[in-house]
């Protein structure tokens, strides 16, 4: 069984007893496979960014909606209850109303 390990030791592209002629290129594809990685990390990094930063603006924007609306609601609920009460005559057959017709007074 010993035997056998010693056999593959010698394959091993870092072994301390391995082809002295692989262990340049070993460190050099471990630089290139650190560099590629770093790369891939940092392009990652600025896409999860943008996507926060996306998801924000959205955010912001749906808050800035909703503000606007609740504003508007409010503004009518006011308006309403000031007035109280509608103006309205018959005229021949048919009742007609006045003041919902008037914005701003």
């Amino acid at each position: 069984m010993t035997g056998t390990r010693d056999r593959f030791v010698h394959y091993r592209l870092g072994a301390a007893g391995g082809p002295r002629l692989l262990r340049p290129f070993t460190w050099l594809l471990g630089v290139i496979a650190t560099g590629v990685a770093v790369t891939l990390g940092a392009v990652l990094a600025v896409l999860t960014a943008a996507a926060v930063a996306v998801l924000a603006l959205i955010a912001g924007v749906t808050m800035l909606f909703t503000g606007m609306a609740l504003r508007a609601r409010r503004t009518v609920r006011a308006r309403a209850a000031a007035d109280g009460v509608i103006d309205a005559r018959k005229v021949g057959d048919t009742w007609v109303t006045y003041g919902w017709d008037r914005q701003g007074r």
